[in-house]
């Protein structure tokens, strides 16, 4: 896994729009499309935001959520509401091609499964995601892949959902899914963060997000949460 670091959370974020950017034109001249999944926080909210500045081929970009919290719509809970806010009120990307999870369905199993099926629609069967971002949380979940939970032994689904975490059921991009993607942007800001990417770094099994798999992943840190570095 590649690794930079930066000196804090902005500059981070505008090297990972930077990089998003690259590959969003790499993947449109080789494929003629680009289809992202976007993970949720502080920091990407604001790489997104940058994102909307940067030269990005818009009309063959597709954006597919990486997990979202079983919410109303407009709850300030989800991430959709920030990702409109953050990236739909910037950028020239047309709302069509942003494809939110259906955690509104009174079935959420049912929900699951129409989200794989979007997925095949946008990316192939197996659907085959150009760039999926992650996040890193405190306790080492990343996605909604979280500690303890049966999510963490899915195989034969792409999307699935979770049991109660932090207040909410979840809808979330499963191992299976995420190993498949052909670039993993690792995105991990603030010093609570730092024992668990030393553990990441080490892909420590123990802890979710040190299962993903490494060999295609760049991780952008900031001094914060990798002050060994």
């Amino acid at each position: 896994m590649k690794i930079e670091v930066f000196a804090d959370e902005t500059a981070v974020a505008v090297a990972a729009a930077a990089c998003i950017a690259e590959a969003a034109r790499t993947a449109v001249a080789a494929r003629g499309r680009f289809v992202m999944a976007v993970s949720g926080g502080r920091t990407p909210w604001r790489m997104l935001a940058r994102l909307a500045e940067e030269d990005v081929p818009w009309r063959e970009v597709h954006v597919v959520q990486v997990d979202e919290r079983v919410a109303p719509a407009g709850d300030p809970d989800r991430n959709l509401t920030h990702l409109r806010d953050s990236l739909l009120a910037r950028a020239p990307l047309a709302p069509e091609q942003v494809y939110p999870m259906p955690v509104e369905q009174t079935d959420a199993a049912l929900a699951a499964s129409a989200y794989s099926a979007t997925l095949r629609a946008l990316a192939g069967d197996p659907p085959v995601l150009d760039l999926v971002h992650l996040g890193l949380g405190p306790d080492g979940h990343t996605a909604s892949l979280v500690p303890g939970d049966a999510v963490l032994g899915v195989t034969d689904a792409d999307v699935a959902l979770t049991g109660p975490y932090q207040g909410h059921r979840r809808m979330t991009l499963t191992y299976p899914l995420i190993h498949r993607a052909r670039q993993i942007l690792w995105v991990v800001t603030g010093a609570e963060k730092a024992a668990m990417l030393r553990r990441l770094r080490r892909a420590d099994p123990s802890i979710p997000g040190g299962r993903i798999r490494q060999d295609r992943a760049v991780l952008f840190a900031d001094r914060a949460a990798a002050p060994d570095r």
